[in-house]
């Protein structure tokens, strides 16, 4: 074998560029398997090098079927790259194998993608060759009893890959159109309104006392009695919890409603919004 067709045999199997697999073939005195191993080690030590810089940019992938559906975020550092042919299909597999590991990580890193390599081999190899710094970000799997998912997608990329990905889940014992569009639109409303919640008691009590704190600083100064500021206190936070719960959220669609009181025009019996997630590059 030539060592050029050496050099394209070692870029097919470790997708490594054709000066790097010039160098480890002279390294390895043209053995094929200590060349690929030389390159491998090199793609470690070449990506801890780049796991200290920041991956703001990336795309959210979104894998499964009405009953389990998941999403994932996986960052890189330009948008160029969000866009680049390699990235796409990696992030297309490993969105569909965190589908089948319900979004458990550590399960996913050690699972096999289509090559027989690992995931966490497979990112290794990836941050090597492209050279920028890749990292998987958020994941939610969503699957419940007697329940049906519904996603929304925005600036999409390719496919299942976008900027912003929503799904939500319906608890309901039928199916028919008016309930299918009573999801897809849900997921829209999601999409655009950001909600933190499904209603104020599940907002978390961190971002609670956060907002409280702000509310007081802008209300220190106020120069208004305590009792008057206690009760403008109040009625802030209670505003705020509204406004961030997709139950009292006013409804895109027909802003003079709120979701819960779509929710009830439906009127189909057992009829629930059972969960959500959104997740957003930059988010």
């Amino acid at each position: 074998m030539s060592d050029i067709e050496k050099v394209k045999k070692l870029r097919k199997s470790t997708g490594a560029g054709f000066k790097d697999c010039n160098i480890a073939l002279k390294e390895s005195n043209g053995d094929l398997e200590k060349a690929a191993e030389i390159l491998r080690v090199k793609g470690v030590a070449k990506a801890s090098k780049k796991m200290s810089r920041d991956a703001k940019e990336g795309v959210i992938v979104i894998s499964g079927n009405k009953e389990k559906t998941s999403l994932i975020e996986i960052n890189c550092e330009t948008d160029f790259v969000a866009k680049n042919d390699d990235f796409i299909s990696f992030v297309k597999e490993i969105s569909e194998i965190n589908n089948e590991c319900s979004s458990n990580i550590d399960k996913l890193y050690n699972s096999s993608m289509i090559n027989g390599k690992s995931v966490e081999e497979n990112l290794v190899a990836l941050i090597a060759k492209i050279g920028e710094k890749i990292t998987i970000g958020k994941s939610k799997t969503i699957n419940n009893i007697n329940s049906y998912n519904y996603i929304y997608q925005h600036s999409v990329i390719k496919d299942n890959v976008s900027k912003l990905g929503v799904v939500v889940s319906l608890e309901t014992n039928e199916i028919n159109d008016q309930i299918n569009l009573f999801g897809k639109q849900l997921s829209m409303h999601i999409a655009a309104s950001n909600p933190l919640a499904l209603s104020s008691d599940e907002i978390n009590q961190e971002i609670i006392d956060k907002e409280q704190e702000l509310i007081a600083e802008e209300l220190k100064n106020s120069g208004k009695p305590d009792e008057i500021a206690k009760k403008i206190s109040i009625g802030k936070i209670n505003k705020f919890k509204e406004e961030n719960s997709l139950m009292t959220q006013y409804w895109v669609m027909e802003p003079k409603k709120k979701v819960k009181d779509i929710l009830s025009e439906i009127n189909i019996k057992d009829l629930k919004i059972k969960e959500f997630t959104r997740i957003k590059i930059g988010e």
